[in-house]
């Protein structure tokens, strides 16, 4: 590359390291954005395998910076063996394991056979309708039974890791998918949030640790100086989200993102159909 050329890729890096943090913990599907952002600005580089999930790990940074207290209570009550945080630790190993297993096994293929703007059309129309009939203002809905982290059962974890394994393919959401399957198992909104940014950490640090090992020969010094640069972006980016969405969802539902999910995919199926 020249140096215009290096320059032009790094600044689409920082590009897509801002839509990554933007959109990764909101359910509108921080993959499908990458690929549609991507698919506009045209980057395109060897490590185009491992970009967009190895710039997650800088959102996933950022839930570990807003959420540290609550992370070492977690971490030094299970090493006590406190039985509430042994609990949560049980969760979310219960939440992790069906997407771990099936993305060690189908990964590649998933990749071969969803990761296209045409996919991404659909499937956020698709997660837009669902959101909306799930917050619709006419249902009746039983009260939660979950009300805090602590709370949750491992039957609602389990259905929680189910709905992760859908999030694989690109323009559902991995955040939408956990979010809203949560509240299916009976978990208040705020709660299922933030249980859905937990289940972030193990979750994107082994997919971004796998697909490293599998293309780190593939990596060029431009190929990683982007990556840095998407890394840094996507953990600023993260902590600005995390913190309004929190407090978004007090007193609000999910129906504006089901709405912007239609209209994204409507708007984009034009122009690619």
């Amino acid at each position: 590359m020249t140096l215009s050329e290096t320059n032009l890729h790094l600044f689409k890096a920082f590009v897509l390291g801002i839509v990554e943090g933007l959109t990764e913990f909101l359910p509108v599907s921080s993959t499908g954005h990458l690929i549609l952002v991507g698919e506009w600005i045209n980057f395109q580089s060897t490590e185009s395998k491992v970009f967009e999930v190895v710039i997650q790990l800088g959102a996933v940074l950022a839930v570990v910076w807003v959420f540290r207290a609550r992370i070492i209570q977690l971490l030094v009550g299970a090493a006590r063996k406190d039985p509430v945080e042994l609990s949560f630790v049980r969760n979310l190993a219960v939440a992790f394991f069906p997407a771990a297993v099936i993305g060690a096994i189908f990964i590649s293929q998933i990749k071969a056979l969803f990761f296209h703007p045409g996919v991404v059309v659909v499937t956020l129309v698709l997660g837009g309708v669902i959101m909306l009939w799930v917050e619709r203002p006419s249902a009746i809905k039983k009260a939660p039974r979950a009300m805090s982290l602590e709370t949750i059962s491992w039957r609602q974890a389990l259905a929680v890791g189910c709905a992760q394994c859908v999030a694989m393919i690109p323009g559902t959401s991995r955040s939408g998918a956990t979010i809203i399957g949560g509240m299916l198992a009976g978990i208040e909104r705020k709660t299922a949030t933030e249980f859905s940014f937990f289940l972030a950490i193990p979750t994107m640090f082994g997919a971004a640790a796998y697909d490293t090992y599998r293309h780190a020969a593939e990596l060029s010094q431009a190929d990683t100086m982007a990556i840095v640069m998407g890394f840094v972006m996507a953990f600023l980016s993260g902590l600005v989200v995390i913190r309004a969405l929190l407090r978004f969802i007090v007193r609000h539902t999910y129906r504006l993102f089901g709405w912007y999910r239609i209209v994204l995919g409507l708007i984009v199926g034009v122009f690619i159909f």
